[in-house]
């Protein structure tokens, strides 16, 4: 027993390290931010944060998925990868409910749609290992073409108070550096193209109803001050109207033959998004990857 745990720990210790992720912790004041915290926009702020109420259950969801298959994966390297992709995640998931625990008022409710989304989480989990993780790489590849997007165009994050802009623009950084980890699993465990793209057919329409629901939710409870603000909404329907055109390419490129993650290098982008959150917003993660790459 002892020799067992002796190499298992030097099977740990010899483990490479994680290429491109970045396990961070989040230091954030969710109780600062504003209800309508995007460009004064109940109709984007409330798409948000039913974005956000999907995260603690969905992220969880993703992180088993690839757990089911991890211990077919021989690539020692993409083994350190999914190591990475799991911390990333619970992190996520522990930031999030965080900020949905402090938007929880009687006049907003995000308990009964949680309540909703926990039933259907445990349908998908019976489903076989390799259509979760289908259906995990479906969802990377929306949340990385999302984060992309908020990193891509800076002029849509100027409303936002810091808090906000911590939480989100950490969120999506960190969905760039690991959206090519539950690819690569499903790619060298099942490697089934067909399968891959079908699922993507189905979490398209499942992802948009869901959203739809969540938004739509969330306007209703706060309707006495969300409907009012018709200019903030009318703002809020262009930005997301242009961003849904705009990532039509993107989207369909999860079809193509070649299609892989990382095939666009966004590695400026995310740099430059690294840097601002060390030295404009005093992010003690991001300041102290900063620091071990000029000492390093």
């Amino acid at each position: 027993m002892a020799l067992a745990n002796v190499n298992q720990e030097k099977s740990y210790l010899n483990r490479p390290k994680a290429l491109g992720i970045t396990v961070r912790r989040l230091q954030f004041n969710p109780q600062k931010i504003k209800r309508h915290y995007f460009a004064n926009s109940p109709l984007m702020s409330h798409l948000l944060t039913a974005l956000s109420s999907t995260f603690p259950i969905g992220e969880q969801y993703f992180v088993n998925s690839v757990r089911n298959v991890r211990d077919k994966v021989k690539d020692p390297q993409l083994q350190a990868q999914i190591a990475a992709f799991i911390g990333q995640e619970a992190m996520h998931s522990k930031a999030h409910t965080e900020f949905n625990d402090a938007w929880r008022r009687d006049d907003y409710n995000l308990d009964r749609f949680q309540a909703w989304l926990a039933k259907r989480d445990d349908a998908l989990r019976d489903i076989h290992p390799k259509l979760q993780l289908a259906l995990t790489c479906a969802f990377e590849h929306f949340t990385a073409m999302l984060g992309r997007y908020i990193l891509r165009h800076p002029e849509i994050l100027s409303t936002l108070d810091d808090d906000a802009m911590k939480l989100w623009v950490w969120h999506a950084i960190e969905e760039i550096e690991h959206r090519s980890v539950a690819f690569d699993v499903y790619q060298e465990v099942y490697g089934d193209d067909r399968i891959r793209r079908l699922l993507m057919r189905s979490v398209t329409t499942g992802f948009a109803s869901l959203v739809f629901y969540g938004t739509t939710r969330l306007i209703w409870q706060d309707k006495w001050k969300s409907l009012p603000k018709v200019g903030g909404n009318l703002f809020g329907t262009y930005l997301l109207v242009k961003m849904l055109i705009q990532l039509i390419p993107e989207y369909l490129s999860y079809y193509q033959a070649d299609f892989h993650p990382a095939k666009h290098d966004y590695t400026k982008l995310v740099n430059y998004w690294k840097a601002r959150m060390a030295d404009e917003y005093g992010m003690i993660s991001f300041q102290e990857e900063t620091a071990s790459k000029i000492y390093s």
